[in-house]
């Protein structure tokens, strides 16, 4: 019996694209070969945002799965594949601290600092939006996404590490291996932008606003 092919090396770009094309159409022996070249790498990258390996590991095998699902998504024209696979370790990696942070804070807010007072779960009915601040509030989320796409990919990466996954500037140009200067200036016009496209969206609203009141 023949020996079973070996897998690709990471950095071999026309093969792993191959493979990618290969997944897309469902072939499971062309997914256990890239999991095999890459995977390596993928959880290196995963570990830089979680230490603890056994959690990596997990968020992982979570990676894969959406590479197994979205495989049909990759360009080889726009993207080498394991640029590709890197940016979906890194994303799925910060979504999964910024839920654990997001988790964390929800616990300790929602506990009671002495127990004579009523807890915050029980306070919420009272301070709930009626339907025109939520109306008011999805406008405003639909806004700040599109003032977010208007922004470059590093940008938007600075920003998600930084407001989202809650790193410090020195935390987010370690984990992109960056000078920490340049996280500085990327975030410093990430901010300006925002603010500046923020202000235009509001203004139009006030102008439409105005109008329909005339």
């Amino acid at each position: 019996m023949p020996a079973p092919t070996p897998p690709p090396r990471a950095d071999d770009a026309a093969a792993l694209a191959a493979l990618l094309a290969r997944v897309a159409l469902g072939d499971r022996a062309a997914f256990a070969a890239l999991y095999r070249a890459t995977s390596p790498k993928l959880l290196g990258v995963v570990m830089r945002v979680h230490a603890e390996r056994a959690l990596a590991e997990d968020v992982l095998q979570e990676v894969y799965v959406k590479v197994w699902r979205a495989a049909g998504q990759f360009d080889a024209a726009r993207a080498e594949p394991m640029a590709w696979l890197v940016g979906i370790a890194r994303h799925r990696a910060i979504d999964e601290l910024r839920s654990r942070r997001g988790e964390r804070a929800a616990t300790t807010s929602l506990t009671p600092e002495d127990g004579d007072g009523p807890s915050p779960l029980e306070q919420l009915a009272d301070d709930a939006p009626g339907p025109l601040a939520l109306l008011e509030q999805a406008a405003e989320a639909r806004q700040v996404g599109h003032c977010v796409g208007e922004l470059s990919a590093a940008q938007q990466q600075c920003l998600a590490l930084a407001y989202y996954g809650g790193l410090s500037h020195h935390e987010v140009a370690d984990h992109l291996a960056l000078p920490l200067g340049t996280i500085k200036s990327w975030l410093r016009r990430g901010l300006l932008a925002l603010k500046d496209c923020l202000g235009r969206a509001t203004g139009r609203g006030a102008a439409a606003a105005t109008a329909r009141g005339a």
